[in-house]
């Protein structure tokens, strides 16, 4: 199971963080990681998880830990 994170003062598993990120449900999650950037809002640390919104698509979605700052690489 991936392991849960601390994002703006909750926990959240990663398809929540991936909800979170894309605004809306996606399909499958893989697990939380660091995403060894700050934020470019706050400086504070993000983390990142790759989601399929779809079944054609495969993101990397990327957020803040303490604001609401968040952005995905779609290709």
């Amino acid at each position: 199971m991936p392991a849960n994170r601390v994002v703006q003062g909750r926990m959240v598993t990663a398809k929540k963080l991936a909800e979170i990120i894309e605004d809306g449900s996606v399909m499958e999650t893989e697990a939380i990681e660091d995403a060894d950037r700050d934020c470019p809002d706050c400086g504070e640390n993000v983390i990142k998880v790759t989601y399929m919104p779809s079944v054609t698509e495969l993101v990397t979605g990327y957020k803040c830990q303490e604001c609401d700052w968040r952005d995905a690489d779609r290709n």
